[in-house]
């Protein structure tokens, strides 16, 4: 069981936001990102990592998933740097990675970048990445508070990311089916407007996954939607 939707939201002309989702007998592959570059460049960067991590895995047995995981996230990473450097306009372009790859019982989240992964179980929400952004390190320092944080005028500034470097290195957390009744991937342009408890309100509230996807827009677009926004949910037990 999933839902997913991606909007460009009430300000941007357009989204940057890819995501997309692969199943078959074996594997279970879901996607999101969030693109960052001038011209259409973000757009192009989120495509071409999301691709490459859906074919990467697709084409290959499963014997490690956390390294066949963290090694599609590396083979996208070199695909939209050096794509980036086939044009100036392309310069600078990169994406966030929020994925999670699910092989029989087991779950695997890889991360680079803002964009989130959390899991809902009984009324409760845990985030399970960790952003890469210069406020949560100014949050790890104690330099600002959780308020603080949430208005911070340098929100929007992103420490690591796909393609803006030859390298890159990958958070891949590890969980289990019944850890989780619902797990929710999703850019920033859907948590920077909607709290925890929104969330778990909107999952509690809606008939079916398709139902809480289009609340959760409508939700978004009436506080603004300054950003694009993407989420996919998947059921876990």
């Amino acid at each position: 069981m999933v839902g997913f939707i991606t909007d460009v939201g009430n300000v941007r002309s357009i989204n940057e936001d890819y995501l997309e989702i692969y199943e078959d007998d074996e594997k279970l592959l879901y996607v999101v990102a969030d693109g960052m570059g001038g011209h259409n460049a973000g757009e192009v960067a989120s495509k071409l990592a999301t691709d490459t991590i859906i074919s990467y895995i697709k084409e290959r047995k499963v014997e490690s998933p956390e390294e066949l995981l963290k090694n599609a996230i590396k083979a996208a990473n070199e695909r939209v740097y050096n794509y980036s450097l086939s044009s100036n306009n392309l310069n600078g372009m990169g994406t966030t990675i929020t994925a999670c790859l699910i092989i029989k019982d087991k779950v695997f989240i890889g991360n680079v970048g803002d964009s989130g992964c959390f899991i809902l179980k009984e009324n409760n929400i845990k985030k399970i990445t960790k952003d890469h952004s210069l406020v949560q390190e100014l949050l790890d320092e104690g330099s600002i508070t959780e308020e603080e944080a949430k208005n911070h005028p340098n929100k929007n500034i992103i420490t690591r990311a796909i393609g803006t470097k030859e390298e890159v290195l990958t958070d891949i957390y590890k969980l289990e089916k019944n850890d989780f009744q619902h797990i929710l991937l999703c850019t920033d342009g859907f948590t920077n407007e909607v709290s925890s408890s929104e969330i778990v309100d909107l999952v509690n509230s809606s008939e079916n996954y398709k139902d809480f996807c289009i609340k959760a827009i409508e939700l978004v677009k009436t506080r603004g939607a300054r950003d694009n926004i993407s989420l996919i949910i998947v059921g876990g037990e």
